[in-house]
């Protein structure tokens, strides 16, 4: 995307997946997260190409995602450790974990569980609100213009087409919106 905005629109979802949104990307940082931190145990595990493995991995070191450390002279050889920033991603990966467990697991049940080391129990993403912590879902949210968003841009077309309706109406269990055939 140019700018990592969607024609000229800034948004925050478009830099996101401009970033990660690849298909290497996200198993990077989830090796990442489970500790993988040198690059040959990056393509042991992946079978990623190493031009392939070497672009993710320098993209996510000049994001500030990843950092290196040097853990070999001779010859050189750095390891790949997370950033704050790259820390942060790990609710995007824990939300890509629940949705597909609950949408793509075929009935087998998640392949994968979360535990939560201070109290032992097995978790799941979930989105709750940061102030009252209710369960957040797409007919409890109403998306508008931030702090961040350019006001020259505010009275486009697109952007009130964008910001300008009630919260998404729910589809049905088929995935059909109401009232489609």
């Amino acid at each position: 995307m140019d700018d990592a905005t969607e024609n000229g629109f800034p948004c925050s979802v478009a830099r996101v997946t401009d970033l990660i949104g690849d298909p290497w990307t996200p198993l990077i940082l989830r090796d990442a997260v489970l500790g993988v931190r040198r690059y040959d145990e990056f393509h042991h595990l992946k079978g990623i190409g190493r031009n392939t493995l070497s672009q993710r991995l320098r993209k996510l070191v000049e994001a500030g995602i990843l950092a290196t450390r040097l853990y070999q002279d001779n010859p050189p050889r750095n390891e790949y450790l997370l950033t704050d920033k790259g820390r942060d991603l790990f609710g995007v990966l824990a939300a890509m974990l629940a949705w597909g467990d609950r949408w793509l697991d075929e009935g087998a049940g998640p392949p994968i569980a979360m535990e939560h080391t201070r109290c032992g129990h097995e978790v799941h993403a979930e989105m709750v609100c940061s102030d009252c912590g209710e369960h957040l879902s797409t007919d409890h949210v109403q998306f508008r213009l931030g702090a961040g968003f350019p006001a020259e841009l505010a009275d486009r077309p697109d952007v009130r087409l964008r910001y300008s309706r009630d919260a998404a109406v729910p589809a049905t269990a088929d995935g059909r919106a109401p009232g489609s055939g």
